[in-house]
């Protein structure tokens, strides 16, 4: 969200309001809930911060308490709690929550790390799409794929990038061996296994690329300066299934 806080807040509110209102003449109490929180919580993911994401999705329900706008039964008030569960699945939680990749974060990329045409490329925990969106613009001629555990975001973010394959799915179940480059935007924590499971799988010449996080214990092959205060580091695959520890080279 580009608007200053908390106005995405109020704007996403008052959505959440207009289609409860619009809907509880249509539908039965329980339903009109259930999609106006789904409009609160489809807000949420656009917000930068954890704490602005739960302040966002869970607006309409608490002031629908407060006001007692509407007579629910008691099981009613798991619905917002169900559609937040939809959007971010529980065992997503272990992985790097939504942060869209910012624009022009990715520039240059194309020259430290070059791809044939068509090469196939993994944004793994595609979210809404905005990495995808960065390597189109780096790599144009490239096959993109998206994987993402959460079905509402796979699916937004498939209408948002109807070029690329987006399907849902575990990133760390994926075989990632037929990808000439596979990019991050994960949490320090993963950063090691990502490391792992790329010189399990992916071929030599290959690139684990990450964004604001390097790979403890290796040096990147290629970095790009820091963009919004982010880095890129990104990591051929050597033969023998190693990722390589050369020199860092930058733009």
């Amino acid at each position: 969200m580009r608007f200053p806080w908390p106005l995405p807040a109020v704007l996403a509110w008052a959505a959440a309001w207009l289609a409860f209102a619009g809907l509880r003449q249509a539908a039965p109490p329980a339903v009109a809930v259930l999609l106006a929180c789904g409009v609160g919580v489809a807000g949420s993911v656009l917000a930068a911060t954890w704490w602005r994401r739960a302040l966002i999705a869970l607006g309409f329900p608490l002031s629908l308490l407060l006001t007692g706008a509407a007579a629910l039964p008691s099981w009613a008030w798991l619905l917002p709690l169900a559609v937040l569960l939809l959007v971010y699945p529980l065992n997503a939680w272990r992985d790097a929550p939504l942060f869209p990749t910012p624009r022009g974060a990715l520039r240059g990329i194309d020259a430290l790390a070059p791809l044939p045409p068509g090469a196939a490329v993994l944004d793994a925990g595609c979210g809404l799409g905005d990495g995808l969106l960065a390597l189109r613009a780096a790599y144009p001629q490239a096959r993109l794929h998206g994987l993402e555990w959460s079905w509402p975001l796979a699916l937004m973010c498939r209408l948002r990038c109807p070029w690329a394959r987006v399907r849902r799915g575990d990133i760390w179940a994926a075989d990632w061996s037929g990808y000439q480059l596979v990019y991050l935007f994960q949490r320090p924590e993963s950063m090691a296994r990502a490391a792992a499971k790329a010189q399990a799988e992916m071929v030599p010449g290959s690139w684990l690329v990450s964004l604001a996080f390097e790979v403890p214990g290796l040096c990147a092959s290629a970095q790009l300066p820091a963009f919004a205060g982010q880095g890129v580091w990104m990591y051929q695959m050597r033969p023998g299934g190693t990722l390589s520890r050369g020199k860092v080279e930058t733009t």
